[in-house]
């Protein structure tokens, strides 16, 4: 949907009509799209101390993935769900941005 500049949108808050200007922050935002549940994303930018798995591996829901260093803290990273490493897209001493798909795992 392409928007003209200063044009007027009209959205509802608890049965009350609204028209507002969209900003051009909002109309340049990333726009959200929902995860696969096998995706294991970064949820901050760090850096990758350890790795626990490779592509192939059978993994449990719960299960160890790697280490993840963000803001001074070592957080555990571990499977979403059951099934087998497809993609590995990180390696130790790796620094990832917020939002960098780390590993995928197919689900069984």
């Amino acid at each position: 949907m392409e928007q003209k500049e200063n044009e007027w949108v009209d959205f509802a808050v608890t049965a009350r009509k609204y028209k507002t200007k969209l900003t051009t922050k909002y109309k340049n935002r990333k726009v959200w799209h929902k995860p696969f549940i096998g995706d294991v994303i970064s949820l901050l930018p760090g850096t990758i101390v350890k790795l626990e798995v490779s592509v192939g591996q059978e993994v449990k829901v719960g299960q160890l993935l790697l280490i993840h260093q963000a803001m001074k803290m070592y957080n555990q990273i571990v499977a979403p769900v059951s099934g087998r490493v497809v993609e590995v897209n990180v390696t130790e001493g790796n620094q990832i941005p917020k939002d960098h798909l780390m590993i995928k795992i197919e689900p069984k």
